[in-house]
């Protein structure tokens, strides 16, 4: 799957927990079994995969959660609703234009999560930190959209970027939310996105101003500050 978008397996072998449940490992013995069928045909498949991928590192046990197991069901039609709702506006070509402080905070956010989740799943198997990661775009975009003077372009990639990454770990809504903002051939048959380093550039950075040793302030410095300007400002 990862290969089929472009990124890189590890090199190394990864070793894999025990799935384990409240009264210890899953075992026939016990009856302490999930029948993959009735998880399957309760929830999908995509949210079953989600779910063990997210729930623990490869290499750790993994704990039996049906709250787990719901809640990523829940987070895929989260993620469905937002995608369809701005569908309309990723089939249209937009230009970024002028952009304000917000739109460039939330195309820092894509291109930040597209960053870190190349990173994790081409330096190791980091299926885990790469869903939480997503999962924080999605709940920044939902508050985005509901800016009156947000950026449709801005809209667009971070949408792109959604599907794309939601792709390796749930393949068959990854897919469907393709097509759905328009895109003709397969998702797969895409090669992996790079993410826009300038993007990326803070202008500004929090500076936290202290006296004596306690937080008295908080304010907001242009990047590559004089250092006397710095001080005069905090003063």
């Amino acid at each position: 799957m990862l290969h089929a978008l472009g990124l890189e397996l590890p090199k190394s072998v990864v070793g894999h927990g025990w799935l384990v449940m409240k009264d210890g490992k899953m075992s026939k013995s016990k009856g302490n079994t999930v029948s993959p069928v009735e998880l399957v045909e309760k929830y999908g498949a995509d949210t079953a995969r989600l779910f063990i991928l997210f729930a623990a590192p490869p290499e750790r046990d993994l704990e039996w959660s049906e709250q787990g197991v719901e809640g990523c069901f829940k987070f895929l039609n989260r993620v469905y609703r937002l995608v369809d709702e701005l569908a309309p506006v990723t089939k249209l070509d937009h230009e970024f234009g002028n952009l304000t402080k917000a739109d460039k905070d939330m195309r820092a956010k894509t291109n930040n999560t597209l960053k870190k989740v190349t990173e994790d799943l081409n330096d190791r198997f980091g299926f885990n930190t790469a869903i939480a990661a997503l999962m924080e775009l999605i709940n920044d975009l939902y508050k985005y959209k509901e800016l009156d003077d947000r950026n449709d372009a801005v809209i667009k990639e971070a949408i792109e970027a959604v599907v794309v990454i939601l792709a390796p770990f749930a393949p068959h809504l990854g897919e469907e939310l393709w097509l759905m903002i328009g895109k003709e051939a397969s998702v797969f048959d895409i090669g992996w996105p790079d993410y826009d380093k300038s993007a990326i550039q803070l202008d500004e950075v929090e500076i936290i101003v202290q006296v004596n040793g306690k937080v008295r302030n908080k304010i907001n410095a242009p990047v590559g500050i004089d250092q006397d300007v710095m001080k005069n400002l905090a003063l």
